[in-house]
């Protein structure tokens, strides 16, 4: 059984940056494909982005490519998000998930953290 625990949100300017951590317990992450989602009131859960197993290549959603990056040189138990370039619309709270399929599809991933909030003033 594998827990995470996100940290690094919080309030932030548009235009601004925010790291995202996800530290991970029962297991490494290397050895799962770990997703970021996020998720707005009122609004489905988001894909953001995912990291394959062993760190081999990474995904991103539309709205965040090229603003947003997960580190490929992520160590044994913690998984990060680096946002850069911030707005509004990224206003969310972002959870981190662990998994063993390659996808977007929030329902492919097994293991969730609770969640950490990012809030983006215009």
């Amino acid at each position: 059984q594998v827990q995470l625990v996100e940290s690094g949100g919080g309030l932030v300017q548009a235009g601004g940056s925010l790291g995202l951590s996800c530290a991970a317990s029962g297991g490494t992450v290397r050895s799962y494909v770990m997703g970021w989602f996020r998720q707005a009131p009122g609004k489905e859960r988001e894909f953001v982005g995912a990291i394959s197993r062993g760190a081999i290549s990474t995904a991103y959603a539309d709205s965040v490519k090229g603003r947003f990056t997960i580190p490929s040189d992520n160590n044994q138990n913690t998984v990060y998000l680096q946002m850069n370039n911030l707005n509004p619309d990224d206003t969310a709270v972002y959870h981190c998930a662990a998994g063993t399929v390659w996808s977007q599809d929030y329902r492919q991933y097994r293991y969730w953290g609770q969640g950490t909030q990012v809030t983006v003033s215009s």
